[in-house]
Protein backbone atom coordinates (compact mmCIF):
# COMPACT_ATOMS: atom_id res chain seq x y z
CA UNK A 1 0.00 0.00 0.00
CA UNK A 2 1.11 3.38 -1.08
CA UNK A 3 -0.39 5.23 1.90
CA UNK A 4 1.83 6.28 4.88
CA UNK A 5 -1.14 4.74 7.23
CA UNK A 6 -0.93 1.78 5.06
CA UNK A 7 2.58 1.25 5.31
CA UNK A 8 2.90 2.05 9.14
CA UNK A 9 -0.04 -1.09 9.89
CA UNK A 10 1.62 -3.25 7.39
CA UNK A 11 4.74 -2.99 9.58
CA UNK A 12 2.82 -3.28 12.30
CA UNK A 13 1.19 -6.42 11.38
CA UNK A 14 4.42 -8.01 10.56
CA UNK A 15 6.44 -6.94 14.04
CA UNK A 16 2.71 -7.92 16.25
CA UNK A 17 3.54 -11.38 14.49
CA UNK A 18 6.97 -11.61 14.27
CA UNK A 19 8.49 -15.34 14.47
CA UNK A 20 11.66 -16.09 16.30
CA UNK A 21 12.62 -18.99 13.95
CA UNK A 22 14.45 -18.62 10.88
CA UNK A 23 12.08 -17.35 7.98
CA UNK A 24 12.17 -16.73 4.81
CA UNK A 25 11.17 -13.99 2.83
CA UNK A 26 7.66 -12.38 3.13
CA UNK A 27 5.92 -11.83 0.44
CA UNK A 28 3.40 -8.88 -0.16
CA UNK A 29 0.20 -10.26 -0.08
CA UNK A 30 -2.33 -9.59 -2.35
CA UNK A 31 -3.85 -5.94 -2.83
CA UNK A 32 -7.12 -4.33 -2.90
CA UNK A 33 -8.63 -3.84 -6.25
CA UNK A 34 -7.89 -0.98 -8.25
CA UNK A 35 -11.88 -0.44 -7.78
CA UNK A 36 -11.77 -0.27 -4.03
CA UNK A 37 -8.64 2.08 -4.17
CA UNK A 38 -9.93 4.42 -6.33
CA UNK A 39 -13.48 4.22 -4.86
CA UNK A 40 -12.82 3.16 -0.84
CA UNK A 41 -14.97 2.32 1.93
CA UNK A 42 -18.22 4.57 1.54
CA UNK A 43 -17.12 6.60 -1.09
CA UNK A 44 -18.88 6.80 -4.87
CA UNK A 45 -18.24 8.31 -8.12
CA UNK A 46 -20.05 11.75 -9.67
CA UNK A 47 -22.98 9.66 -10.70
CA UNK A 48 -24.59 8.99 -7.87
CA UNK A 49 -23.12 11.05 -4.81
CA UNK A 50 -25.51 9.71 -1.89
CA UNK A 51 -24.84 6.26 -2.84
CA UNK A 52 -22.67 4.08 0.03
CA UNK A 53 -20.44 1.93 -1.27
CA UNK A 54 -20.15 -1.62 0.50
CA UNK A 55 -16.48 -3.14 0.36
CA UNK A 56 -16.45 -6.91 0.77
CA UNK A 57 -13.28 -8.65 1.07
CA UNK A 58 -12.97 -11.88 -0.56
CA UNK A 59 -10.04 -14.97 -0.76
CA UNK A 60 -9.29 -18.30 -2.57
CA UNK A 61 -11.13 -20.27 0.55
CA UNK A 62 -14.75 -22.36 -0.36
CA UNK A 63 -17.81 -19.93 1.96
CA UNK A 64 -21.04 -19.36 1.46
CA UNK A 65 -19.68 -16.00 0.53
CA UNK A 66 -18.35 -16.92 -2.37
CA UNK A 67 -21.10 -18.41 -3.26
CA UNK A 68 -23.85 -15.24 -2.46
CA UNK A 69 -21.26 -13.33 -5.31
CA UNK A 70 -21.72 -15.36 -7.61
CA UNK A 71 -25.66 -15.35 -7.14
CA UNK A 72 -25.32 -11.84 -6.66
CA UNK A 73 -27.28 -11.83 -3.63
CA UNK A 74 -25.83 -9.39 -1.74
CA UNK A 75 -25.85 -7.05 -4.91
CA UNK A 76 -29.85 -7.47 -4.62
CA UNK A 77 -30.09 -6.77 -1.04
CA UNK A 78 -27.73 -3.91 -0.98
CA UNK A 79 -29.32 -2.16 -3.74
CA UNK A 80 -32.46 -1.51 -2.06
CA UNK A 81 -31.52 0.09 0.11
CA UNK A 82 -29.62 2.48 -2.07
CA UNK A 83 -26.06 0.65 -1.96
CA UNK A 84 -23.16 -0.49 -4.26
CA UNK A 85 -21.38 -3.86 -3.44
CA UNK A 86 -17.58 -4.17 -4.36
CA UNK A 87 -15.25 -7.01 -4.00
CA UNK A 88 -12.20 -7.10 -3.04
CA UNK A 89 -9.98 -10.30 -3.47
CA UNK A 90 -6.84 -11.48 -1.26
CA UNK A 91 -4.93 -14.38 -1.25
CA UNK A 92 -5.38 -14.64 2.93
CA UNK A 93 -7.02 -13.10 5.86
CA UNK A 94 -3.59 -10.58 7.02
CA UNK A 95 -4.29 -8.50 4.12
CA UNK A 96 -7.88 -7.76 5.24
CA UNK A 97 -6.31 -5.52 7.95
CA UNK A 98 -4.39 -3.68 5.98
CA UNK A 99 -7.13 -2.59 3.91
CA UNK A 100 -9.25 -2.38 6.89
CA UNK A 101 -7.28 0.42 8.23
CA UNK A 102 -7.03 2.15 5.50
CA UNK A 103 -11.15 2.74 5.22
CA UNK A 104 -10.68 0.23 1.59
CA UNK A 105 -12.50 -2.49 3.05
CA UNK A 106 -15.77 -2.76 5.46
CA UNK A 107 -16.35 -6.64 5.84
CA UNK A 108 -14.91 -10.16 5.30
CA UNK A 109 -14.38 -13.80 6.47
CA UNK A 110 -11.40 -14.57 8.04
CA UNK A 111 -9.59 -17.09 10.31
CA UNK A 112 -8.53 -16.76 14.12
CA UNK A 113 -4.81 -15.17 13.69
CA UNK A 114 -5.44 -12.79 11.44
CA UNK A 115 -7.96 -10.95 13.80
CA UNK A 116 -5.26 -11.37 16.53
CA UNK A 117 -2.92 -9.77 14.52
CA UNK A 118 -5.06 -7.14 13.76
CA UNK A 119 -6.12 -6.13 16.99
CA UNK A 120 -2.31 -6.28 18.16
CA UNK A 121 -1.75 -3.93 15.91
CA UNK A 122 -4.89 -1.75 16.85
CA UNK A 123 -6.62 -2.05 13.59
CA UNK A 124 -10.19 -0.60 14.53
CA UNK A 125 -12.75 -3.95 13.54
CA UNK A 126 -15.27 -6.01 15.22
CA UNK A 127 -16.21 -9.75 14.79
CA UNK A 128 -19.40 -10.06 14.12
CA UNK A 129 -20.29 -13.82 13.62
CA UNK A 130 -18.68 -17.32 14.51
CA UNK A 131 -18.22 -18.09 10.66
CA UNK A 132 -16.74 -21.77 11.61
CA UNK A 133 -15.41 -23.24 14.21
CA UNK A 134 -12.19 -24.75 12.21
CA UNK A 135 -11.87 -28.02 13.38
CA UNK A 136 -10.48 -29.96 10.53
CA UNK A 137 -10.06 -26.93 7.98
CA UNK A 138 -6.40 -26.00 8.71
CA UNK A 139 -3.91 -29.16 8.91
CA UNK A 140 -0.18 -29.61 8.48
CA UNK A 141 0.84 -31.44 5.33
CA UNK A 142 3.36 -33.71 4.77
CA UNK A 143 4.20 -35.58 0.88
CA UNK A 144 3.14 -38.94 0.69
CA UNK A 145 6.77 -40.50 0.96
CA UNK A 146 7.82 -38.46 3.60
CA UNK A 147 10.04 -39.91 6.48
CA UNK A 148 7.84 -37.60 9.25
CA UNK A 149 5.24 -39.66 10.82
CA UNK A 150 4.86 -37.96 14.06
CA UNK A 151 5.04 -34.25 15.25
CA UNK A 152 8.01 -34.66 16.85
CA UNK A 153 9.55 -35.80 13.62
CA UNK A 154 9.20 -32.49 12.52
CA UNK A 155 12.33 -31.41 14.78
CA UNK A 156 14.75 -29.60 12.65
CA UNK A 157 12.69 -29.34 9.17
CA UNK A 158 11.63 -26.61 6.92
CA UNK A 159 7.77 -26.07 7.51
CA UNK A 160 5.66 -23.27 4.87
CA UNK A 161 3.21 -21.51 6.04
CA UNK A 162 1.25 -17.82 5.17
CA UNK A 163 2.38 -15.76 8.49
CA UNK A 164 -0.73 -14.51 10.60
CA UNK A 165 -3.26 -17.02 8.78
CA UNK A 166 -5.37 -19.61 10.40
CA UNK A 167 -2.79 -22.07 9.42
CA UNK A 168 -0.37 -20.39 11.44
CA UNK A 169 -2.30 -20.52 14.50
CA UNK A 170 -2.48 -24.45 14.07
CA UNK A 171 1.21 -24.84 13.30
CA UNK A 172 2.21 -22.80 16.75
CA UNK A 173 -0.26 -25.05 18.74
CA UNK A 174 0.89 -28.34 17.08
CA UNK A 175 4.57 -27.73 17.81
CA UNK A 176 3.51 -27.10 21.65
CA UNK A 177 1.52 -29.96 21.36
CA UNK A 178 4.38 -32.07 20.31
CA UNK A 179 6.62 -30.61 23.10
CA UNK A 180 8.76 -28.80 20.61
CA UNK A 181 9.51 -25.08 20.18
CA UNK A 182 9.11 -22.57 17.05
CA UNK A 183 12.76 -22.37 16.92
CA UNK A 184 13.21 -26.33 16.64
CA UNK A 185 11.77 -25.81 13.20
CA UNK A 186 12.39 -23.81 10.58
CA UNK A 187 9.29 -21.77 9.91
CA UNK A 188 9.32 -20.59 5.68
CA UNK A 189 6.67 -18.09 5.63
CA UNK A 190 4.96 -18.48 1.96
CA UNK A 191 1.41 -17.35 0.62
CA UNK A 192 -0.32 -20.55 -0.89
CA UNK A 193 0.94 -19.26 -4.67
CA UNK A 194 4.22 -19.70 -3.42
CA UNK A 195 4.27 -22.77 -1.08
CA UNK A 196 2.35 -25.04 -2.89
CA UNK A 197 5.10 -25.48 -5.57
CA UNK A 198 7.56 -25.27 -2.59
CA UNK A 199 5.87 -28.35 -1.32
CA UNK A 200 5.68 -30.17 -4.38
CA UNK A 201 9.15 -30.09 -5.46
CA UNK A 202 10.55 -30.99 -1.70
CA UNK A 203 11.45 -27.82 -1.25
CA UNK A 204 10.01 -27.38 1.94
CA UNK A 205 8.94 -30.56 4.07
CA UNK A 206 6.35 -29.42 5.58
CA UNK A 207 2.88 -27.65 4.89
CA UNK A 208 0.67 -25.82 7.47
CA UNK A 209 -2.23 -24.77 4.76
CA UNK A 210 -6.14 -24.29 5.01
CA UNK A 211 -8.59 -25.57 2.56
CA UNK A 212 -9.25 -26.10 -0.67
CA UNK A 213 -5.45 -26.49 -0.70
CA UNK A 214 -4.72 -29.46 1.61
CA UNK A 215 -7.40 -31.21 -0.22
CA UNK A 216 -5.91 -30.88 -3.89
CA UNK A 217 -3.02 -31.96 -2.55
CA UNK A 218 -4.17 -34.89 -0.37
CA UNK A 219 -6.43 -36.09 -4.08
CA UNK A 220 -4.39 -35.46 -6.25
CA UNK A 221 -0.92 -35.59 -4.85
CA UNK A 222 -1.23 -38.35 -2.13
CA UNK A 223 0.07 -35.77 0.74
CA UNK A 224 -0.66 -36.98 4.08
CA UNK A 225 -2.47 -34.80 6.88
CA UNK A 226 0.51 -34.80 9.66
CA UNK A 227 -2.64 -33.09 12.29
CA UNK A 228 -5.54 -31.06 11.98
CA UNK A 229 -7.09 -29.59 14.92
CA UNK A 230 -9.41 -32.19 15.63
CA UNK A 231 -6.31 -34.26 16.15
CA UNK A 232 -4.31 -31.94 18.96
CA UNK A 233 -7.74 -30.69 20.28
CA UNK A 234 -7.27 -27.14 19.42
CA UNK A 235 -9.51 -25.23 16.95
CA UNK A 236 -9.16 -22.27 14.66
CA UNK A 237 -12.44 -20.48 14.92
CA UNK A 238 -13.13 -18.22 11.47
CA UNK A 239 -15.08 -14.93 12.08
CA UNK A 240 -17.33 -12.51 10.33
CA UNK A 241 -15.45 -9.08 10.89
CA UNK A 242 -16.52 -5.38 9.72
CA UNK A 243 -14.73 -2.03 9.94
CA UNK A 244 -15.61 -0.16 13.51
CA UNK A 245 -16.34 3.28 11.83
CA UNK A 246 -18.38 1.52 9.22
CA UNK A 247 -20.74 -0.25 11.63
CA UNK A 248 -20.89 2.91 13.70
CA UNK A 249 -22.43 5.24 10.40
CA UNK A 250 -24.00 2.49 8.77
CA UNK A 251 -25.59 -0.15 11.70
CA UNK A 252 -28.78 -1.63 9.15
CA UNK A 253 -25.86 -2.95 6.22
CA UNK A 254 -24.28 -4.77 9.13
CA UNK A 255 -27.20 -6.10 10.15
CA UNK A 256 -28.29 -6.54 6.34
CA UNK A 257 -24.75 -8.09 5.29
CA UNK A 258 -25.18 -11.28 8.32
CA UNK A 259 -28.79 -11.45 6.60
CA UNK A 260 -27.08 -12.25 3.41
CA UNK A 261 -24.81 -13.96 4.52
CA UNK A 262 -26.92 -16.58 6.63
CA UNK A 263 -29.12 -16.37 3.31
CA UNK A 264 -25.59 -18.26 1.97
CA UNK A 265 -24.99 -20.45 4.58
CA UNK A 266 -28.10 -22.32 5.13
CA UNK A 267 -28.02 -23.00 1.38
CA UNK A 268 -24.70 -24.44 1.32
CA UNK A 269 -25.97 -26.65 4.46
CA UNK A 270 -29.38 -27.83 2.54
CA UNK A 271 -28.09 -27.78 -1.08
CA UNK A 272 -24.73 -29.32 -0.80
CA UNK A 273 -24.65 -31.01 -4.22
CA UNK A 274 -25.66 -27.81 -6.08
CA UNK A 275 -22.92 -26.15 -4.26
CA UNK A 276 -20.23 -28.68 -4.84
CA UNK A 277 -21.13 -28.53 -9.01
CA UNK A 278 -21.10 -24.33 -8.27
CA UNK A 279 -17.75 -24.58 -6.44
CA UNK A 280 -16.09 -27.01 -8.54
CA UNK A 281 -16.76 -24.95 -12.07
CA UNK A 282 -15.79 -21.79 -10.09
CA UNK A 283 -12.44 -23.67 -9.19
CA UNK A 284 -11.92 -25.80 -11.82
CA UNK A 285 -11.43 -28.85 -9.63
CA UNK A 286 -13.04 -32.12 -9.81
CA UNK A 287 -16.43 -32.73 -7.55
CA UNK A 288 -14.59 -35.42 -5.27
CA UNK A 289 -12.11 -32.57 -4.34
CA UNK A 290 -14.74 -29.84 -3.70
CA UNK A 291 -16.90 -32.32 -1.47
CA UNK A 292 -14.08 -33.20 0.75
CA UNK A 293 -13.19 -29.21 1.14
CA UNK A 294 -16.79 -28.43 2.25
CA UNK A 295 -17.02 -31.99 5.04
CA UNK A 296 -14.19 -29.77 6.43
CA UNK A 297 -15.18 -26.43 6.55
CA UNK A 298 -18.62 -26.60 7.87
CA UNK A 299 -19.81 -22.99 7.89
CA UNK A 300 -21.88 -20.71 10.76
CA UNK A 301 -23.47 -17.98 10.99
CA UNK A 302 -24.12 -17.39 15.30
CA UNK A 303 -23.31 -15.37 17.79
CA UNK A 304 -19.52 -15.79 19.29
CA UNK A 305 -19.54 -17.77 22.56
CA UNK A 306 -17.44 -17.33 25.46
CA UNK A 307 -15.84 -20.93 25.00
CA UNK A 308 -14.89 -19.45 20.82
CA UNK A 309 -13.45 -16.13 23.18
CA UNK A 310 -11.81 -18.64 25.83
CA UNK A 311 -9.97 -20.21 22.75
CA UNK A 312 -9.03 -17.26 21.37
CA UNK A 313 -7.44 -16.05 24.37
CA UNK A 314 -5.70 -19.40 24.67
CA UNK A 315 -4.24 -18.73 21.06
CA UNK A 316 -3.90 -15.63 22.07
CA UNK A 317 -1.58 -15.80 25.01
CA UNK A 318 0.03 -18.98 23.27
CA UNK A 319 1.45 -16.97 20.37
CA UNK A 320 2.38 -14.03 23.27
CA UNK A 321 4.52 -16.78 25.29
CA UNK A 322 6.31 -17.99 22.67
CA UNK A 323 7.32 -14.31 21.29
CA UNK A 324 4.78 -14.71 18.25
CA UNK A 325 2.11 -11.28 19.21
CA UNK A 326 3.49 -8.34 20.22
CA UNK A 327 1.93 -7.61 23.54
CA UNK A 328 -1.06 -9.38 25.81
CA UNK A 329 -4.74 -8.98 24.55
CA UNK A 330 -8.30 -9.04 25.50
CA UNK A 331 -9.61 -10.97 22.98
CA UNK A 332 -13.01 -10.13 23.97
CA UNK A 333 -13.04 -6.51 23.34
CA UNK A 334 -13.39 -6.71 19.79
CA UNK A 335 -16.72 -9.11 19.92
CA UNK A 336 -20.35 -7.53 19.01
CA UNK A 337 -22.63 -9.84 18.82
CA UNK A 338 -25.67 -7.61 18.66
CA UNK A 339 -25.45 -7.19 14.69
CA UNK A 340 -26.02 -11.28 14.28
CA UNK A 341 -28.13 -11.18 17.29
CA UNK A 342 -30.56 -8.66 15.53
CA UNK A 343 -29.73 -10.54 12.25
CA UNK A 344 -31.29 -13.75 13.52
CA UNK A 345 -34.39 -12.50 14.78
CA UNK A 346 -35.42 -9.88 11.51
CA UNK A 347 -35.20 -13.29 9.73
CA UNK A 348 -37.13 -15.61 12.38
CA UNK A 349 -39.75 -12.50 12.37
CA UNK A 350 -39.71 -12.68 8.39
CA UNK A 351 -39.83 -16.47 8.27
CA UNK A 352 -42.86 -17.07 10.50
Amino acid sequence: MKKIKGVMVTTALILGLGIIAGCGSVPSSAPASKEASAQGAGKTNDANKNQVVVNIGIQQSIWPILAAKEKGWFEEEFSKVGAKVNWVEFQSGPAYFESLASDRLDFGRVGNIPVLAGQAADVKFKEISTASLGEKGDVILVPKDSPIKSLQDLKGKQIAVAKASSSYGLLYKALEFAGLKPDDVKIIQLQPDEAQPAFETGKVDAWAIWEPFQSVQVLKNGARVLTDGSSIKSYTPGFQIVRSKFAEEHPDLVVLYLKVTEKATKWQNEHTDEAIDLYSNLKKQDKETMRRVLANSTPANVPITPEVIQTQQNTADLLNSVGGLKGKIDASKVVDNSFIEKALQELKAENK
